[in-house]
């Protein structure tokens, strides 16, 4: 049962979406606040016990890092609807988030796969806490100065997101990829190191 475990709080991360966004749109405030609080959860835990328990998955290694961007971008679309954000942090987040999703979309089809990192994972969290925020303020109106905060949260993030974006670039050149061949290998690490791609190169010539 626990061998499933991991890969079920990754698709209930999915199930939560639709819930959090019609709580926002209804006014249901602290209902959303709740739901994003368990989302933040389980996205920190499905990974804990993955990696605690050599759980790691196929599912998993592809279906974590969409479930993190999909949240991310649809909490702030509502956000942004509901005038509590500015628009442009939701424009910065989703160029970044289409490059991510473009540039894997493009390594999937030369064999590998982008797999996520602490980095990424650091900004996402920097983003529900910043959401967070914006939800609790706008649901006991709390003074102006609460809007700072959040404020400053979500450029510190957004900060995160485009380090986030340039250390990927840098290691997709070195060890950031996975081997799609090794997608079935139920490992803890398959990252493909410059020997191999310098080895693979000569074998092709």
């Amino acid at each position: 049962m626990l061998k499933y475990l991991p890969n079920t709080l990754t698709i209930a991360r999915f199930l939560l979406i639709p819930i959090i966004i019609i709580s926002l749109f209804t006014g249901h405030y602290i209902t959303s606040f709740v739901f994003v609080a368990l989302s933040a959860i389980t996205d920190i835990a499905d990974g804990c016990i993955a990696r605690k328990f050599n759980l790691i998955s196929n599912f998993g290694k592809l279906m974590d890092p969409l479930a993190d961007k999909l949240t991310l971008v649809s909490l702030l679309t509502a956000l942004v609807t509901l005038h509590i954000i500015p628009i442009w942090i939701l424009v910065i987040v989703t160029i970044k988030e289409c490059t991510m999703v473009a540039g894997a979309s493009f390594l999937y089809g030369k064999d590998v796969v982008v797999y996520s990192r602490w980095y990424g994972k650091s900004a996402t969290v920097l983003f529900y806490l910043a959401i967070a925020i914006s939800i609790l303020t706008k649901a006991f109106n709390f003074p102006p100065i609460w809007n700072n905060v959040d404020l400053v949260l979500y450029c510190i993030a957004l900060a995160m997101t485009i380090i986030a974006l340039i250390l990927y670039i840098h290691d997709l050149s070195i060890y950031g990829v996975i081997d799609k061949n090794d997608l079935n290998k139920d490992v803890q690490d398959v990252s493909i190191t410059k020997s191999k791609k310098d080895k693979r190169i000569k074998n092709n010539k």
